[in-house]
């Protein structure tokens, strides 16, 4: 009875300590930042460090400014 009990305890504890995983869209840039991108053409949404975002041709081309922290896949809102 003692085993069952401490077994319940157990597993109680640990469902308080699950973390959520990063639900984010936003695919953070890596570095070292890429240096030549291909021409391929899917629109990325960049998001500027300063603040606001800035539309790309492609999620590398947003990587490749200094200014992207991360991009969203599609174009960016209006």
């Amino acid at each position: 009875m003692r085993i069952a009990f401490a077994l319940a305890a157990l597993l109680a504890m640990a469902g308080c300590t699950t973390t959520q995983p990063d639900t984010s869209p936003l695919t953070q840039c890596p570095e070292p930042r890429p240096q030549v991108c291909t021409m391929e053409y899917a629109p990325a949404c960049g998001t500027l460090s300063s603040g606001g975002n800035k539309e790309y041709a492609s999620g590398c081309n947003a990587c490749a400014d200094d200014a992207v922290v991360g991009y969203m896949p599609g174009p960016c809102a209006e």
